[in-house]
């Protein structure tokens, strides 16, 4: 796609961009590819290692990222989540490749965990590196696990893993559209959670706050990050794949919980996506100690803790 070069290390197979790829046609790609893969745990998987040097934060992006996840504007240590942001065209460019065996469309973020181990600078030079680590059974399909790492001169400073459902052996299909976000299909076409994620039980969070969500955060997160799936962005191209209306991104509701949680600067983040977040609405946060969750009535849209490291 003219994104990245063609020298290889036989040894790690690394593959070294020159610039971020463009999320569009990969989502295209993804799409029309998605018919015909075939998932399954013992598939092979592409061993590939993407590495991005020399990255350096677009500043008015991420100012816009930060003021529509809440994180305060200004600060020169980038939010928890942007990381995730600045990687993820490289996630899509491996599972939107032919030799990915899951199907982009109907890919379920079940997961993220997060471990920085100390807060990068905005002002920073980084280095990107993304692969996928395996493929494990699920109850319910298939589940690759995606790494991300950021490196500043030369030491992980902040690294993620992601975790992708596909639904196959029996299950009935989504059509949550491309995973562009990540979460596009965290749920049935009804709007009900797909269960991918077996929740913990605990008792529920004391109520921090309860959020309007306008029915714009969707185009206003795609700008800022880059992802503008069409699932987010209006209620007509979001009921294209069964959805009644617009739902937030994943990613949105992690970062606007950790925004009003706080997050030391040595942290191990995690987070489960539960169900989708309709657009316009209302959600209640709740938190105590290191756990949070997003609520909407009985029901829990984002479940995760915050960990300090060296604590």
């Amino acid at each position: 796609m003219g994104t990245y070069s063609d020298s290889t290390d036989a040894r790690d197979r690394s593959v070294v961009l020159t610039r971020s790829p463009a999320l569009a046609p990969l989502l295209a790609a993804g799409a029309l590819r998605s018919p015909f893969k075939r998932p399954g745990a013992d598939a092979e998987f592409p061993r590939t290692r993407l590495v991005l040097p020399g990255l350096r934060v677009d500043l008015a992006r991420l100012a816009a990222y930060e003021r529509v996840c809440g994180f305060p504007t200004g600060d020169d240590a980038l939010p928890v989540t942007y990381p995730h942001v600045l990687g993820f065209p490289l996630a899509m460019r491996l599972m939107s490749a032919p030799d990915f065996p899951l199907p982009l469309l109907g890919l379920v973020h079940t997961s993220i965990e997060i471990t920085r181990y100390r807060a990068p600078e905005a002002s920073g030079e980084y280095e990107l590196t993304v692969y996928v680590d395996g493929l494990a059974p699920h109850r319910r399909g298939t589940e690759a696990a995606v790494v991300t790492e950021m490196r500043a001169g030369g030491e992980v400073v902040w690294e993620s893993v992601s975790t992708y459902l596909a639904r196959h052996g029996g299950e009935a299909g989504t059509s949550g559209g491309p995973s562009a976000s990540g979460e596009p299909s965290e749920h049935s076409q009804s709007g009900e959670p797909s269960e991918s994620v077996r929740p913990e039980r605990h008792e529920p969070l004391p109520e921090v706050a309860e959020w309007r969500l306008a029915g714009d955060i969707g185009r206003r997160y795609g700008a800022a990050s880059g992802d503008r799936n069409p699932i987010h962005l209006h209620p007509l191209t979001a009921r294209l794949f069964g959805f009644p209306r617009a739902i937030a991104h994943g990613m949105w509701t992690v970062a606007r919980c950790l925004a009003a949680h706080g997050t030391p600067q040595a942290v191990l983040v995690r987070a489960e996506f539960r169900a989708p977040v309709l657009l316009p609405g209302s959600v209640t946060y709740a938190a105590a100690g290191e756990r949070f969750e997003l609520r909407g009535g009985e029901r829990v849209h984002v479940a995760g803790s915050v960990v300090a490291l060296g604590s």
